[in-house]
């Protein structure tokens, strides 16, 4: 009975995660709230996993890579690489992929992905070339750079507490650093070559074209006997039948409509709906519809301009819709429409719930958009700022970063204490705020690592893992004995990395591999950095973190993720069959 509680719940919960209807962390803790009320797993079991040492790895990992990301050091380096790559493309694709692996293998691939992804978009405009051609590689050596250290990624950082949990020896900091090269360095070859050529080359349009706002967007002259006049614009009767009222033409002036702004005689309003809301405006006694509208130019003066913003992996916009966020008194922008995964969202824009990587066309003055450059919610996409280098501070938080690692890597420390050190040296140093220190760490992603930890436990206590265990033996053995076994558990964690995330589908995983290789006889650890580093070269669809911050900025069609993405993970699942056995023998 147990076992079928478990595995119900494990299917619910990839249902869920895949259809995002519920956030993930909640999902998470309910999972845990039904196992802990059934007596599956007993309140300690449920909650060990929070109080677990890899959480502070994790948790301080994000602190210090937020504390070098305000100390400009990074943006410094970046314009440095600029300078340095724009000799010709070849070489500044190799450059790119080179850092940002480099980059990656110390700091969580999202947050490297993102930090590069602004000054990349820049770059793309500056040297006329399509951000396409950037972005995904970008994106691909971020998530390998992070196979090259025990740090690179929080999947790597779970999976071993969770293997020192089950009583087997955790893996060291750079253990895994030779397979984890060789995977880095097959997917560099990768993309300069078999990848460049099927690289999309997707050129850049004007904003309003791009959006396709012409067939939205209309103009409406306010006459001498319509009952708008004195009406404030955002509570009007045009607001009323649905209209976004977006500009104001007024004589010569083309302005912003805020809370305050009332409609006079002779006004021209830009106001964007669909087709039959604008057809019962053009019945409207008082108003006249304009044609032959020039959406660019109405949208576009010298004070006010079009760009892109992007929401950020920390940004508390996220789960929120346009209207709870109150976007426009809280940044001063007017968001005409959004782009998520290649699909344009215009329809009834303020109820639209946003997502990481959600790519934005905002209307706003150009001093609005130059406040909102240091802001941790949005990002513009058009252009590249550098924040203001603290050298002192940059090569302080450097120090401390290097000092955690020597001291993890000798064994003078604990990594946890050496880790959490560096962090709490950072924020006393002011090389970070207490605050910003808090919203750098992606608490959702601490909750869904702690609680699925508990959830492998339940695994475990009901008999789940054993029964799957015996399932994928007896399916897999015939193939291939031990290397059949690893190679079916290797691909059913690809597989699941596609609906979950990457921490999430290892951890569930885990706890069946590690009884299967008992059950053959194979060495369990062999078999846990298999799936390991196998939740980390899934590339067939863009649903990993740093893909998703890269979609909409490239343009890219989902099409176009396993095109490219499916040939390098089977490529990569080769390179994992073949060398695990060597470095790890079973």
């Amino acid at each position: 009975m147990e076992i079928a509680i478990v595995l119900t719940l494990l299917v619910t919960a990839v249902v869920l995660f895949a259809t995002e209807k519920i956030s993930i962390e909640l999902v998470t803790l309910l999972m845990l709230i039904i196992l802990a009320s059934l007596r599956i797993i007993s309140p300690e079991e449920a909650f060990a996993g929070f109080s677990s040492d890899f959480i502070i790895i994790i948790a301080s990992i994000f602190i210090l890579s937020a504390a070098l990301e305000e100390t400009g050091i990074l943006d410094f380096a970046v314009v440095r690489l600029v300078r340095l790559a724009q000799r010709s493309n070849n070489l500044m694709l190799l450059i790119i992929m080179l850092v940002t692996g480099i980059v990656s293998a110390f700091m969580n691939n999202t947050t490297v992905t993102a930090m590069f992804l602004t000054p990349l978009v820049g770059l793309s405009k500056r040297i006329s070339v399509s951000a396409s051609k950037l972005l995904m590689p970008l994106a691909y050596a971020a998530i390998l750079g992070g196979t090259c250290t025990l740090i690179g990624t929080s999947t790597n950082v779970a999976v071993s507490g969770y293997i020192a949990k089950s009583g087997l020896t955790p893996i060291g900091l750079f253990e895994i650093s030779g397979i984890g090269f060789i995977i880095f360095l097959v997917g560099i070859v990768y993309m300069m070559t078999i990848g460049q050529r099927m690289l999309p080359n997707y050129d850049d349009q004007e904003l309003a074209e791009e959006y396709k706002l012409q067939k939205y967007l209309s103009e409406v002259v306010v006459m001498p006997d319509s009952p708008l006049i004195g009406q404030l614009v955002f509570s009007s009767d045009l607001t009323k039948l649905n209209l976004r009222m977006l500009n104001v033409i007024r004589g010569q002036d083309n302005f912003l409509p805020d809370f305050r702004t009332r409609i006079r005689e002779q006004d021209v309003l830009l106001v964007e709906g669909d087709v039959d809301t604008l057809m019962k405006v053009k019945e409207t006694e008082g108003l006249k519809i304009m044609a032959d509208v020039l959406a660019s130019q109405d949208l576009e003066t010298e004070n006010i301009r079009l760009a892109e913003v992007m929401v950020t992996r920390q940004s508390n916009l996220i789960n929120r819709t346009i209207k709870e966020s109150e976007f426009l008194r809280r940044f001063g922008l007017v968001v005409l429409a959004a782009s998520r995964h290649g699909d344009t969202l215009r329809d009834k824009i303020g109820s639209i719930r946003l997502k990481m990587g959600d790519v934005l066309l905002v209307q706003g003055s150009p001093q609005r958009f130059d406040q909102i450059r240091s802001s941790n919610h949005i990002t513009v996409l058009d252009e590249f700022e550098p924040v203001l280098y603290k050298k002192r501070k940059g090569l302080i938080v450097i120090g401390c970063f290097l000092l955690a690692i020597l001291a993890g890597t000798l064994k003078l420390l604990p990594l946890s204490i050496a880790f959490l050190s560096a962090a709490v040296i950072s924020i006393l140093l002011r090389c970070i705020s207490t605050e910003k220190a808090y919203s750098a760490i992606d608490w959702r992603l601490l909750i869904l690592i702690g609680g699925m930890t508990a959830f492998g436990t339940a695994m475990e206590n009901s008999g789940a893992a054993d029964f799957m265990a015996h399932g994928i033996v007896d399916v897999m053995a015939p193939l291939g004995g031990k290397i059949g076994i690893l190679a079916g558990f290797v691909v059913l964690t690809v597989l699941l990395t596609q609906p979950m995330s990457n921490a999430a589908a290892a951890l569930v995983i885990i706890p069946v591999a590690l009884r299967a290789a008992v059950e053959v006889g194979a060495d369990p650890r062999a078999f846990a950095i298999a799936i390991m580093l196998a939740a980390s070269v899934s590339l067939v669809t863009p649903f990993e973190p740093a893909c998703i911050l890269v979609y909409s900025p490239g343009k890219y069609r989902f099409w176009d993720f396993i095109k490219i993405g499916s040939p390098l993970t089977l490529l990569l699942i080769i390179v994992i069959l073949l060398l695990v056995p060597v470095f790890w023998p079973m």
